[in-house]
């Protein structure tokens, strides 16, 4: 018979959102590889059909997220798929969506600090996943209340962190009014053993940019006012003494000089 041909190794899965995509390797020569998922109750998908690639995108086919799936990655020949020899395969390690695929980063959408009050804005990252109306499912839409975020927080140029937790979102933290702070979010499933955390958001500080009738009040704000006034006057002045003076001098040049 033809010889063996080689089977994948180091087949990995790798799933963000529920985005989920097979790595595997090595790169074929003069063979293909075509993918089957086997889940516990839903029928075997093939997916990559005689691809040269050495990763498929297979989300479409783990919609049942709490259901586990193996994959068996095939070698094949393009003559090899037509006759019904079982070509030789390679399994993955078994995947289940909903206990291993990582939270991505939230989306921060507005943060402000006003006296000793913080409050942050943010959206739950999307999944490939949509409703029946064409939206994307959000991973809350799927994990409901076995998601919740973290907020880690510090005054900016300190490394003391703190922490904050919530299921909506929103977070509002009492902080120093006067002092800067820096912070960033995850996405966090407390019911899991393994893959708990998700990843951080984009480390964003706030600028407490306290205004000046905040800082000192209406006194300084009349102060300045005035000062600002006296400038302008001052502006508005100073031609009209310099030109007097020149008309002056002028005058004074065209003056007869008186004799003895």
């Amino acid at each position: 018979g033809s010889p063996r041909l080689p089977t994948a190794v180091n087949i990995t899965w790798s799933s963000i959102n529920f985005k989920t995509i097979l790595r595997w390797q090595p790169k074929p020569s003069d063979y293909f590889y075509t993918v089957e998922i086997l889940g516990q109750t839903s029928n075997t998908q093939r997916k990559c059909i005689q691809t040269t690639e050495t990763e498929c995108d297979v989300t479409d086919v783990l919609r049942n997220v709490r259901e586990t799936y193996t994959a068996h990655i095939l070698s094949v020949t393009s003559s090899r798929m037509d006759n019904f020899e079982q070509p030789p395969y390679a399994v993955s390690e078994n995947f289940t969506p909903y206990n291993q695929t990582i939270i991505g980063k939230p989306e921060i959408q507005n943060y402000t600090q006003k006296d000793s009050k913080m409050s942050i804005v943010f959206k739950d990252p999307l999944t490939p996943y949509m409703f029946p109306n064409g939206s994307f499912q959000s991973v809350r839409d799927i994990f409901k209340n076995d998601l919740e975020y973290k907020l880690y927080y510090w005054k900016d140029q300190s490394s003391g962190k703190k922490d904050a937790t919530t299921k909506s979102n929103k977070f509002e933290i009492n902080v120093e009014s006067t002092k800067n702070y820096c912070f960033y979010i995850q996405g966090i499933i407390p019911s899991r053993s393994k893959n708990r955390t998700g990843q951080e958001s984009m480390v964003l500080c706030t600028s407490v940019g306290r205004n000046i009738l905040d800082e000192y009040g209406t006194e300084v704000f009349i102060i300045l006012v005035a000062v600002a006034a006296a400038v302008l006057a001052l502006a508005i002045a100073l031609p009209v003494i310099l030109c007097k003076r020149k008309r002056a001098k002028l005058a004074r040049e065209k003056q007869p000089l008186n004799g003895p």
